[in-house]
């Protein structure tokens, strides 16, 4: 979306691509969900990649583009998780399904997510969009302490979004 508006600094980073090497964080794809896993039992699990690279400043739309390119993520997951369980739905009795489903529930689990409206989460950009200009000190203030934020909605209030999956998981694929 962003190559769309005018920016093409993943292009420029060679992170335009479907290749997953080029997106893992070694911290974030590979030592946070192992350490989770093996301290938790199993009961949590959390991962992240690197995000792919944009400069607001270079969109042709400095109010809309940063919500523009804010709602293309979350939008491909809703695709996806809708092909997936279109597939499901017309082959019903598939050995897949079990897997298809996985991939159903994972991409509206990170459609929701990333649109709450924390940063660094897509959702942010959204909110932004949407307030007025007077609203810069509040915008500041939820950039500043974003991270804190977003850490505390994690561990206390992430199962309020489990509603809203489940019903979309359920409308998807049955």
């Amino acid at each position: 979306m962003a190559e769309k508006l005018g920016d093409s600094t993943a292009r420029y980073a060679g992170r335009l691509t479907l290749d997953p090497r080029v997106h893992i964080d070694m911290f974030g794809t590979i030592i946070l969900p192992i350490f989770l896993f093996f301290s938790t039992g199993g009961r949590f699990m959390f991962a992240y990649a690197k995000p792919v690279p944009y400069n607001p400043y270079n969109l042709r739309n400095q109010r809309w583009g940063p919500a523009l390119v804010g709602v293309a993520g979350p939008l491909a997951n809703f695709l996806l998780a809708l092909a997936f369980g279109l597939v499901m739905r017309l082959f019903p009795t598939a050995a897949m399904n079990y897997y298809l489903g996985i991939i159903v529930y994972i991409n509206l689990l990170l459609m929701v997510f990333n649109l709450v409206p924390i940063p660094p989460l897509d959702g942010s950009k959204i909110l932004y969009a949407l307030l007025p200009d007077s609203a810069y000190v509040f915008k500041q203030t939820l950039e500043r302490y974003g991270f804190y934020i977003l850490i505390f909605f994690m561990v206390f209030l992430f199962q309020f979004l489990s509603p809203i999956i489940d019903g979309l998981f359920n409308f998807i694929v049955r």
